[in-house]
């Protein structure tokens, strides 16, 4: 990953998303009325749903992960990028979503302070951190065999994880609505990636076997 268009593809998906995220999270909050007692313990909006999926860590990750396999996937005439570049890629979209989520809430608040301070630090560090990694995951991704497998089980299987250890919501309802989407499409997911992979490696199998002698 070394031309400008590719880093700014990176940059530019990653602010797309952050922007995105913190705008359906400030809808969510014009639907929400905190001064009823009903509302604040069971009640939900379609618009605080749709918030609480992408502001939740499986779906930055996932934010890093598509983001490494899309600008390192291969194209005509070019051999796919090596991981590394998907690296580049995860770490820098993150930080453009970090950025971008912060400008856009310093705005909508009206804040005085610089935008980069609305975030705490840690989020800075963290879109390095685990960008990084993910990134390279996104790149390996078309990857035959095992490797790509676990790259495209990755996202699923992580955010049907954090349904489980640290579900977002701030009441049950919203909660349990959320683990039902996620779960849903986790393993609507998982079904496709594995039946997908089974087949094209029998297809695979077949095709050797008849070319041997």
């Amino acid at each position: 990953m070394t031309r400008p268009a590719e880093i700014l593809t990176a940059l530019a998906v990653g602010a797309g998303f952050g922007a995105a995220t913190s705008l359906v999270n400030a809808l969510s909050d014009s639907y929400a009325d905190f001064e009823s007692r009903a509302y604040t313990t069971s009640g939900w909006s379609i618009a605080e749903i749709v918030s609480v999926l992408l502001d939740s860590g499986w779906a930055w990750a996932g934010l890093a992960v598509a983001v490494g396999w899309l600008i390192t996937r291969a194209r005509e005439g070019r051999p796919p990028a090596p991981a590394w570049g998907g690296a580049l890629a995860g770490a820098l979209a993150l930080l453009a979503a970090t950025a971008a989520y912060s400008i856009v809430d310093t705005i909508r608040s009206g804040g005085q302070l610089p935008w980069y301070t609305s975030e705490p630090p840690l989020w800075w560090v963290a879109s390095v951190v685990f960008g990084a990694p993910l990134g390279a995951v996104g790149a390996c991704v078309k990857r035959p065999g095992a490797i790509g497998l676990l790259a495209r089980l990755t996202v699923p299987v992580g955010a049907a994880v954090q349904m489980v250890v640290l579900p977002p919501g701030r009441n049950e309802v919203v909660q349990a609505i959320g683990r039902t989407v996620v779960w849903t499409a986790a393993a609507v997911s998982v079904g496709f990636i594995v039946v997908r992979f089974l087949l094209v490696e029998r297809r695979r199998r077949s095709q050797a076997a008849a070319e041997s002698p």
